[in-house]
């Protein structure tokens, strides 16, 4: 090949690269420059609210022919998801059957054998699934949970009513509501003396700790 011939062809080569280069160089530089309106954002618009179980508690109030019974639970632990935007939630609040304390010991024992079977059913769970009621971001408001319970290994619907109060890291909880037990299956602990309701009180108090949306 012609000498000069092929120098033409090199440094057209050179030039092409050499142009190829510079165009990537600008539309990196341009590209970069644009909003990323395609880029994930990192606000999800869910508040995490999670328990406390040391600063919570689960009561219980039974009442019957004779007298009124009160008693606990402890908590085991408890996160609860909410979506700002459309209400739905998610999560678990998880309490300890086998701690079922009424304060007599005669009585505890034949509920956690012939009531709640606690030996088996070591555990009583509420998964929320949707709020119903103005959900706001910071301060007090009142809402309904509507969600599944679990209670001596079935499923049944409940809608919880709740008073929530939330702060900008931390939050508190009320709510009172009936748990139909002999409806659900669970034996009546009723004899020839004493009748009891059947129907058990539990009212929850919760404290814990607050995430909030990121920023986007």
């Amino acid at each position: 090949m012609n000498r000069s011939i092929y120098m033409n062809f090199s440094r057209r080569g050179v030039a092409r690269l050499l142009a190829l280069t510079t165009f990537a160089l600008i539309a990196l530089v341009v590209l970069s420059a644009l909003p990323q309106h395609a880029s994930p954002q990192t606000s999800t618009g869910e508040l995490v609210l999670m328990v406390d179980p040391a600063a919570s508690k689960v009561l219980w109030t039974l009442d019957s022919s004779l007298h009124t019974v009160h008693g606990t639970f402890a908590l085991k632990k408890g996160t609860l998801h909410v979506e700002l935007a459309n209400g739905k939630a998610s999560g678990e609040i998880v309490a300890d059957a086998t701690s079922g304390n009424s304060g007599n010991d005669g009585r505890d024992k034949r509920m956690h054998k012939e009531v709640l079977e606690s030996g088996r059913y070591t555990e009583v769970i509420f998964r929320p699934h949707r709020i119903e009621g103005k959900i706001t971001a910071q301060g007090n408001c009142a809402v309904h949970i509507h969600g599944t319970f679990v209670l001596h290994g079935s499923e049944h619907e409940l809608t919880v009513p709740i008073q929530a109060e939330l702060g900008t890291d931390h939050w508190s909880g009320n709510a009172k509501f009936d748990i139909p037990y002999v409806d659900w299956g669970l034996k009546n602990p009723s004899n020839f003396l004493l009748k009891a309701s059947h129907a058990v009180n539990v009212e929850l108090e919760l404290k814990g700790s607050l995430q909030r949306p990121a920023a986007p």
